[in-house]
């Protein structure tokens, strides 16, 4: 077997459902043989960047591993900014990158694409991964490999394997099957005895489900657990869209000082709140989470359950599900925990459009023609995006880079074939917007919502007043239609309702609603959170 192809049946037996890249001359080996083999569908974008976010996207989506292809420098170096976000919003990346031959690397001259080092990409990707490995022996890479996409596997974080071009034709033997690393079952059992314990002596116990929940393809033993348990269920903002298709008692998403006054109160007055696969960063608590007793949580998460003095280490989050749904037992009533209250039945006049409007649109789009994923860029169409029915949702909660949206949106489509909403601002569409130029290739038809206030308007929300948060109005409708989409521009409530609908009737192209709003107008979650971060901060 020829080490590329063992390097891509191995990805295809972990889960790996396609490939998301850029040829470039140090990778058209292995991409020669990708495409010859056909052992996963590859799929080409148009710059670096929007091949991270897509493939990111892909494997965050599917539970499984998102794949992305690139060649040496001024390829992978591209790519580094996605990764880093793969890599805090622990996702599931396998970063492939061509590279110089090793008889290349010898000869004491400067290559085209190196740095300071041959191994300089090499070094970067160490801080922005998980493992890294380089594939410059026959004998060692298919062991290289599959400690690689294991530690992969096993963190849901990115690993960066890099393939010298003159070894991708080297005949090595097959990539041996993933095993699951060996729990501690007693341990486990153990922790979740004394996490049922302190559930059972709490008055106000409460769940807050985490991003690793979707990671680990959890949902549905969550949902499980929760109808047992019975206690309120709550997302954090990171985690917004998991249990969409489930029975559970979902209360809300927390946001903290940004979110709505009943999820507060049932996750800060909580004195039994269990968080699973919870990461602790600041959007996810709203900012500060001075406003959580820390002292009666339970946080599993990194394989880890840490309780208020003492950590059970090596407990998988999968592991620790299982063994509470064992010996879970009711502890609430979930038919008293109310439903999240969205907004719907928009009048469809001839008004200016707010971002809430937005939300009421997508909301009763949903009812009368089913729900959609979505892929949001980060904005204020993220925060909109709070206000739409629970569905799955890709988005930047954490790291909050701008330009995910539009090849999110790509990538989820690519893995699952279905029709994705995107909800994107107008400078981020400004970095990435282009790639909606792939979809004719690919079939791909998503129904793109622009937020375009000419602005970079939620960094204005930050600091009022500066010109260059202004953006000059580009006219992004008239740009669909020599990509091989549609272009509609709204201004009013009638014609954002009537140009969905024609969206949703037309499955032969991507449409592109640019709806055009007044600088200043933020939606009411936005503006929360805003006041939330100057408070805290000090700033007026």
């Amino acid at each position: 077997m020829l080490l590329a192809e063992a390097l891509f049946t191995a990805l295809k037996d972990r889960g790996a459902t396609e490939v998301i890249g850029i040829p470039g001359d140090f990778a058209l080996p292995y991409f020669k043989i990708l495409e010859d083999s056909k052992i996963l569908p590859l799929y080409t974008l148009s710059h670096e960047p929007g091949v991270g976010f897509a493939a990111d996207a892909a494997g965050r989506f599917n539970s499984k591993l998102g794949v992305a292809a690139v060649t040496y420098g001024a390829g992978a170096l591209n790519m580094v900014n996605p990764v880093a976000q793969a890599y805090v919003e622990k996702s599931p990346l396998v970063v492939i990158s061509g590279a110089p031959g090793k008889l290349e690397s010898q000869r004491g001259l400067g290559l085209h694409h190196q740095v300071k080092r041959i191994d300089s990409q090499f070094k970067i990707f160490e801080e922005i991964t998980c493992a890294q490995v380089v594939l410059d022996d026959a004998q060692t890479a298919p062991k290289l490999i599959a400690e690689a996409l294991d530690t992969c596997l096993i963190q849901s974080r990115p690993v960066y394997i890099e393939v010298p071009r003159d070894m991708v034709a080297e005949e090595v033997e097959p990539v041996a099957p993933y095993v699951a690393p060996e729990k501690d079952m007693d341990a486990v059992r153990a922790c979740a005895e004394e996490i049922l314990e302190h559930l059972r002596a709490a008055k106000q116990p409460c769940l807050m489900a985490g991003v690793e929940i979707r990671r680990f393809g959890l949902e549905d033993k969550l949902a499980e657990l929760t109808s047992i348990l019975g206690i309120p269920v709550v997302t954090s903002f990171m985690a917004r869209g998991i249990l969409a298709d489930a029975d559970a008692p979902l209360l809300g998403t927390y946001l903290g000082l940004a979110g709505t006054e009943d999820v507060r109160k049932a996750v800060e007055q909580s004195d039994g709140l269990l968080m699973l696969g919870v990461i602790l960063c600041d959007t996810n608590f709203g900012v500060s989470k001075r406003e959580i007793d820390m002292r009666a949580t339970v946080h599993a998460f990194d394989r880890a359950v840490n309780f208020g003095h003492h950590t059970y280490p090596n407990v998988p989050l999968s592991a620790l599900i299982e063994a509470l749904i064992e010996i879970a037992e009711p502890l609430g009533d979930a038919k008293k925990v109310p439903a999240p209250n969205y907004p719907k039945n928009l009048v469809a006049d001839d008004s200016a459009i707010t971002p809430t409007n937005i939300a009421c649109a997508v909301n009763d789009m949903f009812a009368k023609h089913g729900r959609m994923p979505i892929a949001s860029d980060m904005g204020d169409c993220l925060f909109t995006a709070m206000d739409i029915e629970n569905t799955a949702l890709i988005a930047p909660g954490y790291y909050a880079s701008m330009g995910p949206g539009v090849p999110a949106g790509l990538g989820i489509q690519a893995t699952s074939g279905q029709r994705p909403l995107i909800m994107v601002g107008d400078g981020a569409f400004q970095m990435t917007g282009w790639e909606l130029g792939n979809c004719r290739q690919y079939g791909w038809n998503p129904i793109v919502l622009l937020f375009n206030n000419r602005s970079w308007e939620m960094l204005r929300t930050f600091q009022p007043g500066p010109d260059y948060h202004d953006l000059d109005d580009w006219g992004f409708a008239k740009m669909a239609e020599p990509m091989g989409g549609h272009g509609t521009r709204v201004s009013t409530k009638k014609e954002l309702v009537k140009a969905l609908e024609a969206a949703v009737q037309d499955t032969s192209r991507f449409h592109l609603i640019e709806v055009m709003l007044e600088r200043g107008e933020i939606s009411q979650t936005l503006n929360r959170f805003v006041n939330a971060v100057k408070r805290l901060s000090g700033v007026k």
